[in-house]
């Protein structure tokens, strides 16, 4: 007989079992431990055992859905509107009986609860308050289409796809550098420094992004000044046993304005590269949104190709 009920304490272990069963993906950690689950979700300041419920066959968990919500404009609490279900997950064993749908019911009657309207499925910025270096790579971007049973189900159950995220990776060992002579010139006027120290981060990135060994990577000109380009980077140690490589992802990208257009985002991707090769480092990943041009050009000139892409689907209520 299938029991729902919220999660409680003694759940973590059944947890993960449950997770690195259900064949979620290239994008799925698996092999981490169950103290690595749940830092990365459980421990957060935020989490409350009402919005994981999961579904049991007598003492075996089957499957279990995790929702909750993103954050305000300021970034400094969370938002009842901003709605959002991050991971569903049902053991092969039992799909094809209504225990995804019946669970992505009690979810959605969560969420509404706390005011949400429209409910995102699919974890992406700025609702992507859990599974953050543990789904999507260097951060969460939807479910991912190497999750052969996620699309299927949702549009099965009334969700449209609306946002579509490419996820780009980079082979340090077989691609090149960009070579140009622009960037040449550009290099000539630029230091590259780096800081394992977060500069300003507000609350909802510590919160995520905070729990994961990051570095920053900064472009500064020679004759002194403010930077004109950064980027930080993420240790991505938890896939190593899914993809048997040392990786980081990149993320929040940022050059001046008065400084953009002139190479120094191609310049910084490709000075990162180089840095981390002699770390032993052997691939890398960003993230573009699809319809962002700028971004997904830039990527592609830099050497990145697309390996995945997440999709964020929404339903009215």
């Amino acid at each position: 007989m299938l029991l729902y009920r919220s999660f409680r304490n003694s759940d973590p272990p059944r947890l993960l079992e449950l997770w690195q069963t259900c064949q979620l993906g290239r994008g799925a950690a698996l092999g981490i431990t169950s103290d690595a689950f749940e830092i990365l979700n459980f421990s957060q300041s935020y989490f409350e055992p009402r919005h994981l419920t999961i579904a049991f066959d007598d003492d075996k968990a089957v499957g279990f859905v995790h929702c909750g919500f993103g954050f305000d404009e300021n970034r400094s609490e969370l938002s009842g509107e901003l709605g959002v279900i991050c991971a569903v997950v049902v053991h092969p064993d039992y799909r094809r009986r209504g225990i995804g749908r019946q669970l992505i019911a009690m979810a959605e009657k969560t969420l509404a609860e706390s005011g949400t309207q429209v409910v995102h499925a699919g974890a992406a910025e700025p609702r992507d308050p859990y599974y953050f270096g543990l789904y999507g790579g260097s951060q969460p971007a939807g479910f991912l289409e190497s999750d052969p049973s996620a699309a299927p189900f949702f549009q099965a159950i009334g969700y449209q796809p609306t946002t579509r995220n490419l996820v780009f990776q980079r082979d340090l060992n077989e691609s090149r550098d960009p070579v140009n002579f622009k960037l040449a010139a550009v290099r000539r006027k630029i230091d590259i420094a780096i800081d394992d120290r977060p500069g300003g981060e507000n609350w909802w990135w510590i919160t995520r992004k905070g729990r994961l060994d990051s570095l920053r990577f900064f472009l500064m000109p020679k004759g002194g000044g403010d930077p004109v380009a950064q980027v930080t980077a993420f240790g991505l140690d938890l896939y190593i046993p899914t993809w048997n490589e040392r990786a980081v992802g990149l993320t929040d990208l940022f050059v001046e304005e008065q400084h953009r257009g002139q190479g120094y985002a191609l310049t910084l991707l490709g000075e990162v590269g180089k840095r981390l090769r002699q770390e032993l480092i052997t691939r890398l990943e960003a993230h573009a949104a699809e319809d962002n041009i700028a971004a997904t050009s830039l990527l592609k000139a830099a050497g990145y190709s697309v390996v995945d892409t997440g999709v964020v689907f929404t339903k009215s209520l």
